[in-house]
């Protein structure tokens, strides 16, 4: 789609030191920007770039606008502006409602009109599928399933018999949800099965990346609450619940009957443990062990920066001797009083 910079001003509550006509037809990086496209600036990492960069126009704050030798739109989020300039130029495609004639349907489920329903994909008995929904190749569906308007399944998506998801649900390739949790329990030294009952509750405008899994509940359901962002390849276990807008990066592992507050932001590869709970506004640092709950707000890491080999061996070794460390320093503290 082609816009002129004034239109993308007014979307965006830009103020435009450029001309209003001229049009851009794309966004790029500051680094490979031309002719008829735009860019942004929001990290100061790439201040070189931005002094040098041929795109026709960057998005940036008012204070980096005299770095910059093109047009500007001036805002106070650069990086918002850019993510809604973005959905401006690059709008989702509009499916044609319709179903393949390869895909299999029960006769009990319920298609609504407006829906998409894509080769080979298979939809189980009393599963109601609303409007506007799309539905990729190779899906499958199951039993008694509710998909709310508006959604979107990319191709290969599993959902269990019992899911429910409310509007505008994103699920991309490879997604599962309603797999059974890992529920065993110990018979003198072989385990034993137990059912899963419960299910999976997914609400408004939740986005969940490829090969991501979300186990059904043991008891209750497994939830997810409007505007969560689950990245790639990330494990939900059952009786989880993530509430409203929190964010999740890619490979990260959360264990059964844990609660994570609103707003959170999981950076990648976080490993969270079951039973506990985590606030609101918490932040969790790539590759954070968390193994008790977060009672307050903040920023939190654990993880341990890669060093030379030699030092970490002999910074391990000390590490395995911290408590009698510890336990020296209290006592030297106890004869100083």
């Amino acid at each position: 789609m082609t816009l002129t910079l004034g239109e993308i001003a007014r979307h965006i509550k830009a103020e435009l030191y450029g001309a209003p006509e001229y049009e851009i037809h794309a966004i790029n990086t500051l680094q490979k920007a031309s002719t008829g496209e735009i860019s942004f600036f929001s990290n100061r990492r790439y201040l070189t770039w931005l002094k040098s960069t041929t795109a026709s126009a960057v998005i940036l704050s008012k204070e980096d606008r005299e770095l910059c030798p093109t047009a500007t739109l001036v805002v106070d989020n650069p990086y918002l502006a850019y993510a809604f300039t973005a959905r401006l130029l690059y709008p989702e495609p509009e499916h044609k409602p319709g179903i393949s004639s390869s895909a299999h349907i029960d006769p009990s489920a319920k298609i609504h009109s407006t829906a998409f329903i894509g080769p080979h994909v298979t939809i189980g008995t009393d599963t109601i599928i609303t409007e506007n929904v799309f539905i990729g190749a190779g899906s499958v569906i199951g039993n008694n399933v509710i998909i709310g308007t508006n959604s979107k399944l990319y191709a290969n998506v599993v959902m269990y018999d019992g899911v429910k998801t409310g509007e505008r649900v994103i699920l991309h390739s490879g997604v599962v949800i309603g797999a059974d949790g890992f529920g065993i329990a110990n018979n003198k030294g072989r385990w034993v099965k137990i059912p899963q009952i419960g299910s999976v509750v997914i609400g408004n405008d939740v986005e969940i990346g490829a090969n991501t899994t979300v186990d059904r509940g043991a008891l209750d359901n497994t939830i997810i609450d409007d505007g969560v962002k689950i990245d790639n390849q990330v494990q939900v276990g059952h009786n989880v619940h993530i509430e409203e807008h929190t964010a999740i990066a890619g490979c990260v592992a959360i264990a059964g009957s844990t609660r994570i507050g609103k707003r959170c932001i999981i950076g990648g590869a976080c490993g969270i443990s079951g039973h506990i709970e985590i606030a609101d506004d918490v932040t969790l640092m790539g590759m954070t062990g968390v193994a008790n709950s977060i009672k307050e707000s903040g920023v939190y890491a654990s993880v341990i920066p890669a060093m030379d080999v030699k030092l970490w061996r002999k910074n391990a070794v000390s590490f395995k001797q911290l408590h009698t460390f510890a336990t020296r320093i209290r006592k030297i503290e106890d004869n100083n009083q």
